[in-house]
């Protein structure tokens, strides 16, 4: 993975970063998502696409500066960020199952 695989105008392309470009794709993407998101809405969301993207590209940028660059600014960049939103995806799953749970009992059986 720290071999190159491109010599791109001077730029040594190894497989750990083509790695840390798609985590940085995916991290500045989940802003898109989140505009789109808002836009459709008329009003600020943050739907949970946003947070698995952004768990995604974290772990990819955390991957390329814990194996690739072995870089601790990067990591601890990039390991708060990862930390938010696996929690905020917990919160949204939990959410989901409370009101389905909730909805299920408010249900009026068939028999009255």
């Amino acid at each position: 993975m720290h071999e190159t695989i491109i010599d791109l105008f001077g730029i040594r392309i190894t497989g750990w970063k083509i790695i840390g470009y798609f985590g940085v794709l995916l991290f500045t993407a989940r802003w898109f998502v989140q505009a789109w998101a808002s836009r459709r809405a008329k009003k600020p969301v943050v739907p949970l696409m946003f947070w698995i993207i952004s768990i995604v590209g974290s772990l990819m940028c955390l991957a390329y500066f814990i194996f690739g660059k072995n870089d601790s600014v990067g990591i601890l960049g990039y390991l708060f960020p990862s930390a938010v939103a696996f929690y905020n995806v917990y919160l949204e799953i939990t959410h989901r199952l409370r009101a389905k749970n909730h909805a299920e009992t408010d249900t009026p059986s068939p028999t009255g």
